[in-house]
């Protein structure tokens, strides 16, 4: 499974870049960009080169007041700041491909806008210890890596591939093309996680908390498939949750 990993430029806290100019020399450069700040209103010559720029890209664009600009740096943002990944984040379309080479079976983890940094961070820790292949995450809606999701994942973001993607409903559908069922993670159904078989290649998905899975992912899924509950509370965290099935995954790949 290493074979297929890009190496990972290991550092413990996110970089910032400052300045308009700066920010567009480092996305020619190739920098791994986890977002771009904007102040919000901004205009000019400058900033529409960077839009245009950044629109063949899958590196997010949030217009923001200028007070939170302010508050990550006193320095002359000039009303952008970007802010450099720890990771180099992959492709799916080059993840399948590789896994099917080794004569592995795929096991994906899609995350739909699940955007806690903890949670990811705990996610990923357990998403390697089960031999996940990749985690997938949408461009917007998705928890920042940062170094509180490094040290939640105990260092595992270094080393299992992250996918960013702009469209999840393409990628799943990709996914299913590639020979891969999903199966969707939610309460909204009556069959329970043990129903699926995970022997087959396999994408797994998970919601957020407050809304779960969009409808539009859930029309494409495979299977939907709910963790059973006997107690007062309804739901569990979704790093718990994301452990449970994967589990379940690896109980059936191992007996």
């Amino acid at each position: 499974m290493d074979n297929f990993r890009k190496p990972q430029r290991v550092k413990e806290n996110n970089e910032f870049v400052f300045g308009i100019r700066a920010v567009i020399e480092a996305v020619k450069a190739g920098r791994d960009i986890e977002t771009i700040y904007v102040q919000r209103g901004l205009g000019g010559e400058l900033f529409l080169e960077l839009k245009a720029l950044l629109s063949g890209t899958l590196i997010p664009l949030n217009s923001v007041p200028v007070e939170k600009l302010n508050r990550m740096s006193q320095k002359n943002h000039q009303g952008v700041i970007a802010v450099i990944s720890p990771i180099t984040y992959q492709n799916i379309e080059d993840i399948i491909p590789a896994v099917f080479e080794q004569g592995e079976v795929p096991l994906i983890l899609v995350l739909d806008s699940v955007t806690d940094v903890r949670n990811m961070g705990a996610i990923a820790r357990t998403a390697a210890c089960v031999g996940v292949h990749a985690i997938v995450v949408p461009l917007k809606n998705a928890a920042q890596i940062n170094a509180d999701a490094i040290k939640t994942s105990a260092g595992a973001l270094f080393s299992i591939p992250i996918c960013r993607h702009s469209n999840l409903h393409k990628t799943c559908l990709f996914l299913q093309e590639s020979g891969l069922q999903i199966v969707a993670c939610t309460e909204k159904t009556n069959d329970f996680i043990y129903a699926p078989d995970y022997t087959m290649p396999t994408a797994i998905v998970m919601g957020s908390e407050d809304e779960g899975i969009s409808n539009e992912l859930l029309r494409v899924a495979d299977h939907l498939a709910k963790i059973p509950m006997a107690g007062k509370i309804e739901s569990l965290n979704v790093s718990v949750a994301a452990g449970v099935i994967l589990y379940e995954a690896v109980r059936q790949r191992t007996s």
